[in-house]
């Protein structure tokens, strides 16, 4: 079957729709890889609604939803310096996350947000795009490679109380 896509930017009013598909898309990427206790800490922490309305707000940063058949498939976060988490070029575009929700995975809906990212960086005269992916997520590096990403560094991700290591890569645009 072949899905009807639209984008939309996310607003203020989008806040408990965001807050509960970032609930939804990060415990079913990575719940299996931590424990319950660090799990829980990372959500609540990084996914309430205070921090995400600070996020939402923030016009360094973007947010954009996917809707595949009017369904909400997944949503993509990007940042501009000074509000990256890290490298703060500005020259560059960090795509902080991209989630597609389970029931869509296998569509192809990681490419369209990736593109997504790649036309805003362009429409920016960005020179790259850049991301941090944690060193254990296979199939998310994987598919950053393919995608012409490559690694140029490393930083520290804290998941609860476990410090994990994140692979920064690069994409020249």
């Amino acid at each position: 079957m072949k899905l009807n896509l639209t984008f939309r930017q996310c607003i203020p009013d989008d806040i408990h729709t965001l807050c509960n598909f970032s609930y939804k898309t990060y415990n079913e990427t990575f719940a299996h890889m931590n424990t319950p206790s660090n799990m829980k800490a990372y959500l609540e922490q990084s996914f309430n609604i205070s921090k995400l309305y600070g996020e939402l707000s923030n016009s360094n940063s973007l947010f954009y939803f996917l809707y595949a058949n009017g369904e909400l498939a997944g949503y993509l976060k990007l940042n501009e310096a000074p509000s990256q988490t890290d490298i703060n070029n500005m020259q560059s575009l960090e795509i902080e996350r991209i989630y597609v929700a389970k029931e869509f995975q296998g569509e192809g809906l990681g490419n369209v947000l990736m593109n997504k990212a790649i036309d805003i960086a362009n429409a920016r005269k960005k020179l790259y795009v850049w991301l941090g992916v944690w060193e254990r997520n296979d199939r998310a590096i994987l598919f950053y490679k393919k995608n012409g990403f490559y690694e140029i560094g490393t930083h520290s991700f804290f998941m609860g109380e476990e410090e994990q290591t994140d692979f920064v890569m690069r994409k020249n645009l």
